[in-house]
């Protein structure tokens, strides 16, 4: 597992052992990149949440890519740590580790640009997470979200668009933004 673009481009990411995390695959993160970059242009300055972080891979990959910064959540110890040490191998600054449950999340400090969510396979619940993270001031006015699923499952969430899905083997990749902001637009 490597950052695919940015400043740190090539380097490498460690991975907790066990099966308790499930990184999203290189390829599928460089679809993932390539269809944002197409819909919001460049990253630079985006406050991105990254939401089941793991091993961080995504919102590390924002911020190689420009990213402002990044809030990663993530309850497992073990992706924690490791999740911690890729941020420290890559000196990646403006970052806040959150090591809590996604449910026991509150009210934000800062809204984000951009939300990543990558939670367990068949979990089904992306949809209402994104709604209650929107309520508790998580998403910006012109805010995008990204959710990975398996491949059978559907994405939708009260106040977001659907703007594209692909397949990318196992996973699939649903991109949304915020109906507010097309509206204002």
């Amino acid at each position: 597992m490597r950052i695919i673009a940015g400043k740190w481009r090539g380097r490498p990411l460690q991975v907790p052992t066990g099966e308790n995390t499930r990184p999203t695959s290189d390829r599928a993160r460089e679809a993932l990149f390539s269809m944002l970059r197409s819909r919001i242009g460049t990253f630079e300055g985006l406050k991105v949440a990254d939401i089941f972080a793991g091993t961080g891979a995504l919102g590390l990959e924002a911020l190689s890519r420009g990213a402002h910064s990044c809030t990663f959540v993530e309850q497992d110890r073990d992706a924690v740590k490791v999740l911690k040490a890729n941020i420290a191998k890559l000196g990646a600054s403006e970052t806040d580790v959150l090591p809590i449950s996604v449910s026991a999340l509150g009210l934000s400090r800062r809204e984000h640009d951009l939300l990543m969510f990558d939670p367990p396979y068949g979990s089904g619940g992306a949809g209402a997470l994104l709604e209650k993270l929107t309520r508790l001031g998580w998403a910006a006015a012109s805010a995008w979200a990204t959710v990975e699923t398996g491949p059978d499952e559907q994405v939708s969430a009260e106040g977001w668009a659907l703007d594209t899905e692909r397949c990318h083997g196992v996973a699939k990749l649903s991109v949304l933004y915020r109906e507010a902001a097309e509206q204002s637009g």
